[in-house]
């Protein structure tokens, strides 16, 4: 998945789309004019003595410049009215929204959905899914230093700091998969921490919602089981949740249905068992400065410990 930035997803994304070409097309404009003023200035006979203050040539230059500083007001007028107006869209309080939590760590995001029963909340990681046309209002917050949250495709951006919470506005307009990268430099992994987003209709969204809820996968095979007893007898549970079972960590994010994300490490790696085996295996590899530790695991044990973690849907 690729971020377009000129690619409007949504109503307040095309907001700012439609405020951006106002801004080129003006400053087109004005570049266009100046240049032709320099042109045809360049263009005056070589040794051409200015006009007598009291000309008529004189007179024509002042109201000419006259003219251009008016013209100019206007044009900042114009400019200045089409950002309050396109602003007071964008920071409009949004009619029943979802709400969701979006906490910024080195180097990953952490996700929660909110609801009024807590037995409904949904915890995931690097990865925020939408139901196409309804408000989505993001409370966003960081756990360690500033970092910035930055959807070009369904809005602007919004910084996220430590001890603060700021809320930001996306809307889908329509189903598919888009991008939000971290647009604050926040460190030796800045590069490597995005969001997979995805909008769904209502009611797909609320399938994979209804999926969510459920604990981790049971393992359907031996191999499966395998993975599991490997997973709960490491040193993985003291960081990672897995609802279901004995792993209820909180540092690390959640895992209780990694296998279904397309990322591993907020974009560093496609999500497939072969690369879970090269991330828990060497993490500092794939991600230098990752606060997660290389697991030491034979080669059977990561095997079924990664085609374990694929599983969980």
């Amino acid at each position: 998945m690729s971020t377009n930035a000129l690619l409007s997803g949504g109503p307040l994304s095309g907001e700012i789309a439609q405020l951006f070409w106002i801004f080129v097309g003006i400053a087109a404009f004005v570049y266009v004019v100046v240049i032709g003023f320099l042109v045809f200035a360049l263009r005056r006979r070589e040794g051409a003595r200015a006009a007598p203050a009291d000309s008529p040539a004189a007179h024509r230059a002042v109201r000419a410049i006259g003219i251009s500083v008016g013209v100019t007001a206007v044009i900042l007028v114009v400019l200045a009215v089409s950002d309050f107006m396109s602003n007071r869209v964008i920071a409009a309080t949004p009619q029943d929204p979802l709400r969701v939590r979006v906490t910024a760590h080195q180097w990953w995001w952490e996700i929660e959905y909110v609801d009024p029963d807590p037995t409904r909340r949904v915890r995931t990681a690097n990865e925020l899914h939408l139901p196409v046309g309804r408000p989505v209002q993001l409370e966003m917050t960081a756990d360690d230093v500033i970092h910035s949250f930055w959807a070009p495709e369904l809005n602007g951006k919004k910084d996220l700091l430590p001890g603060y919470l700021t809320t930001l506005t996306l809307i889908a307009a329509r189903a598919g998969d888009y991008t939000a990268e971290c647009a604050e430099f926040c460190g030796f992994q800045h590069a490597n921490m995005r969001v997979a987003m995805v909008a769904h209709d209502p009611a797909d969204f609320g399938r994979w919602y209804d999926a969510q809820l459920q604990p981790g996968a049971e393992p359907a095979s031996p191999d499966l089981l395998r993975g599991r007893d490997v997973l709960l007898g490491s040193t993985c549970v003291m960081c990672h949740n897995i609802t279901g079972t004995g792993a209820s960590g909180v540092t690390g994010p959640d895992l209780t249905h990694v296998g279904s994300r397309r990322w591993i490490g907020a974009g560093a790696l496609p999500n497939d068992p072969a690369r879970l085996s090269a991330w828990i295996s060497d993490p500092q590899g794939i991600k230098p400065g990752t606060h997660m530790p290389a697991t030491q695991l034979e080669g059977k044990d990561l095997t079924a410990l990664s085609n374990y973690l694929a599983s969980l849907k």
